[in-house]
């Protein structure tokens, strides 16, 4: 898969320090945990090195502390609630990258775990810096990133880290990322469809250009098929959209003529005077100058629906419409009652990404089903637009 070394399941690891990347940025408020995902999908991986009578060393970020410490974005609730699901010894180590971390990470006894502090607390961290990298390759024997969400950049844990180890390997949740999204562009089942929402071309414009060459639909949903209505001259009222974008809009279809390739528009939309207020139903030709796009109509729903059920592999990333909104939350729940029906039913493959996406299905409580749901934001657009990621070049 693309080169990279995964963790050998026959990999004698008895006593060796295994020093871990995980993704454990999650939500939180007033120092409680909002979505503990994140924390849920790594436990598997952490009892599996536990059994296997390792000694691991937890690598993390919480949020953009800056290269300061900043205790509101401490991992110690995480840590807390990591003590709870794994049965072993879990120690927390929030003192500098140096001697004395190495020190506590040789006198972990085989299945214990040092979890250390926030990673970003340390401004080497996000500079990639030589010297911090050989510091924390000090503290491990064998090096594992299971972060997908976090190889995008060039950061000292991610990427500059592995030069220092002789064995280096990609954990199961980021194959079970790659693979997921490979299912969408390289090892296929078509017809393959993309919804694609969110509110600006501009930041998914080489996503779109790059899935059009190897899928039959794209269908723009959001704000951003407000920029599209709008180069094709219909009348948008209010509605958010972004300007200077013709060039795009006429490249992306000339790359979807020439790869035959389908984009697909809303035919209706709900609308409104303000974010706030009721949803009419329009036609896409009948908005008003004082009215807002804010989800897509019930035609539209259908036409995408049919698309779903006609296809054998759907990747969906940002939401229809408003979903803060309930009056707007139809389409981004419709989408997603189908996709899960059809997901249920053995008739679809399912992959599902981006902040928004999740935040929406959180937010609508449905019981949903789908064959894999990224917890990757940008990690997850660039392997969509087909870029190099560097934490992933340099476990090849």
């Amino acid at each position: 898969m693309n080169g990279i070394k995964f963790f050998p399941k026959n990999l004698e690891i008895e006593d060796k320090r295994v020093l871990l990347r995980l993704d454990l940025n999650v939500p939180l408020k007033d120092g409680k945990i909002l979505d503990k995902t994140r924390i849920s999908l790594v436990v598997p991986f952490l009892k599996e090195l536990v059994k296997k009578k390792s000694k691991i060393i937890l690598i993390s970020h919480l949020g953009r502390p800056k290269g300061k410490v900043n205790k509101k974005l401490s991992l110690e609730p995480i840590f807390e609630n990591l003590k709870k699901k794994i049965d072993t010894k879990i120690f927390f180590y929030d003192g500098e990258i140096n001697d004395e971390a190495e020190d506590k990470s040789k006198k972990l006894k085989k299945g214990e775990i040092l979890f250390l502090e926030n990673i970003r607390f340390f401004k080497e961290e996000e500079e990639n810096d030589e010297r911090f990298s050989k510091k924390l390759s000090q503290l491990g024997d064998i090096y594992i990133n299971d972060a997908f969400s976090c190889s995008h950049r060039k950061q000292s844990s991610i990427h500059k880290v592995v030069n220092f180890f002789k064995a280096s390997y990609g954990g199961p949740l980021l194959k079970k990322e790659i693979g997921a999204i490979d299912l969408v562009i390289k090892e296929k089942q078509s017809p393959v469809t993309c919804i694609i929402g969110g509110s600006k071309i501009s930041t998914k414009i080489n996503v779109i250009l790059n899935l059009i060459k190897s899928v039959d639909n794209v269908i723009i949903v959001g704000a951003m098929a407000n920029s599209f209505l709008y180069h094709k001259g219909h009348n948008i009222g209010k509605s958010l959209y972004e300007e200077n974008t013709s060039n795009i809009v006429e490249e992306i279809y000339s790359k979807s003529k020439k790869n035959k390739c389908k984009i697909v528009l809303p035919i209706d939309c709900l609308v409104s005077k303000n974010f706030e207020g009721k949803a009419e139903v329009r036609a896409k030709d009948k908005i008003n100058i004082d009215e807002i796009i804010l989800d897509i109509g019930p035609k539209t729903i259908e036409l995408i629906t049919k698309i779903i059920d006609d296809s054998k592999t759907v990747l969906w990333n940002g939401p229809a419409g408003y979903y803060e909104n309930e009056n707007f939350s139809i389409g981004t729940k419709a989408i997603a009652n189908k996709i899960s029906e059809n997901t249920c039913n053995n008739s679809l493959i399912s992959i599902l990404g981006g902040g928004d996406t999740i935040a929406a299905l959180n937010k609508s409580e449905l019981k949903l089903s789908f064959t894999h749901l990224s917890t990757a934001g940008g990690a997850f657009l660039e392997y969509l637009e087909g870029k190099d990621l560097p934490g992933l070049s340099v476990l090849k």
